[in-house]
């Protein structure tokens, strides 16, 4: 059997820990959360500053890929009406912290962000500051789609602070692009790209995707080569995720028999990372690829690189506010999130309450482990010794048995290190940790495959 087989399993990306569907809502309420907020806000706002994540759901068209929560419309009133809501909230989080806030990094996430005008993005940008102070060393950045992205978006929010991009690319063979109905040409993504560059962004990312529908090796080699040729500062080479049983993420599209599975996809992204190392991108973490000039991979060698729900930053704030519907919030001893009911986030922000419907309130166990997990995703190796019981270091080598056998982790001491062959099975070498997940196992696939 070969490790693709062996580990090719259902499991978490672990931009958290819990992860959502082990949060326990027993012990959570928004008071509790409101208090490690203020907590973790208290802390740290002085030296760290917060993140706000930014979330904007509209898009025109439905990606048949995609497993983000977003609502498809073509009418661009929504936007003044949502825009409002999301200062609303902001508002709201401002009224409960004892003093103005310190902000060091925004993100504009979606569904599209560039579905909104720049002229609306400004206004919400602005608004947001002038209830806070900006750190020097901020980073704001935001999500374009190479179809919408206009020369005036990326001008006006460059104005504004906006100094990093990222551009879902996802593949230019024009098969895949209809089957996952993302349609954007080459051309496109050049033009933006350029327009980024000659305006002075400092990071401009392309988002790749490898296990599309009927993608093969030449479709890769035809993307990255496309891609090197706009030399980006950073690069995701992110494994699809097929998770079509969640509600309304489109998924369904194509069928499962068109999708590259186990080896065939393993052998996809191994032949993009060879390429990318090729062409002068370090390997960050997981799925993460930078130019060694790139703040990321400074990051990376610094040991300063942190992961949250937004993916890889060189930011570690430990009070991370989502904005908007469906946004997940994290005080670092807590996480929230809102509605995903777009209804019932307006009313709730007309009753002056903060619209969080679910989370998890961490024990002193959860934050040794979700320690533990961003040590392995960042720096790729943890001290079992920190926060972890003689009893508790044995189980975890017992998990991980078969996994030292392959040659996947080694253990030097107390130091756990993900060897350079473990490096695509990092998830389930994180698994070993998730005790959540062992006490309580599914009954059913919540979770993508590894692989």
């Amino acid at each position: 059997m070969s490790l693709i087989q062996k580990y090719n399993i259902p499991g978490p990306r672990y931009t958290s820990y819990p992860t959502v569907p082990y949060w326990d809502m027993n012990t959570f309420s928004g008071s509790k959360w409101i208090t490690t907020c203020q907590q973790s806000f208290d802390q740290s706002n002085s030296s760290q500053g917060i993140s706000l994540y930014i979330h904007l759901p509209f898009c025109q068209s439905l990606c048949t890929f995609c497993g983000c929560h977003k609502y498809i419309t073509k009418q661009h009133d929504k936007e003044i009406p949502y825009i409002e809501a999301l200062l609303k909230e902001w508002q709201l989080y401002v009224a409960l912290l004892a003093e103005r806030p310190l902000i060091r990094e925004i993100h504009l996430g979606g569904g599209t962000p560039t579905f909104f005008s720049a002229d609306n993005l400004v206004k919400l940008i602005k608004a947001i500051l002038d209830k806070a102070d900006v750190a020097q060393d901020h980073e704001f950045s935001f999500e374009g789609h190479p179809s919408n992205t206009t020369k005036e978006h990326l001008e006006k929010l460059y104005k504004v602070g906006f100094r990093r991009v990222s551009f879902g690319v996802q593949d230019y063979n024009p098969e895949i692009q209809k089957a996952i109905n993302r349609h954007q040409s080459f051309h496109q993504v050049a033009k933006v790209t350029l327009w980024a560059r000659e305006l002075g962004y400092n990071s401009i990312s392309h988002d790749l995707i490898y296990g599309l529908p009927f993608q093969k090796k030449e479709h890769i080699i035809d993307t990255i080569e496309k891609t090197h040729s706009l030399y980006p500062d950073r690069l995701a080479l992110y494994s699809y995720a097929h998770v079509p049983w969640i509600k309304g993420n489109g998924q369904r599209g194509f069928d499962e028999k068109d999708l590259p599975q186990g080896q065939q996809k393993q052998e996809l992204y191994e032949l993009g990372k060879k390429l990318l190392i090729q062409k002068g991108y370090m390997e960050i973490g997981m799925d993460h690829f930078a130019l060694k000039k790139d703040s990321l991979y400074k990051a990376l060698t610094q040991e300063k690189l942190h992961r949250n729900f937004m993916g890889y930053t060189l930011n570690p704030t430990q009070l991370m506010i989502g904005l908007g519907v469906s946004a997940i919030s994290d005080s670092w001893f807590g996480f929230a999130q809102n509605t995903k009911d777009l209804k019932e986030y307006y009313k709730l922000l007309d009753q002056d309450t903060l619209p969080v419907v679910k989370g998890h309130i961490l024990t002193q166990q959860d934050l040794v482990i979700r320690k533990a997990i961003l040590n392995l995703m960042c720096n790729l190796q943890t001290d079992l010794q920190e926060g972890f019981s003689k009893q508790d270091i044995e189980k975890i080598i017992q998990l991980l048995c078969e996994l030292f056998e392959d040659q996947l982790v080694t253990l030097e001491g107390s130091l756990l290190k993900v060897s350079k062959k473990g490096r695509p099975f990092i998830r389930n070498i994180c698994m070993a940790f998730d005790w959540r997940m062992q006490q309580n196992k599914p009954k059913e696939q919540l979770f993508s495959m590894t692989i």
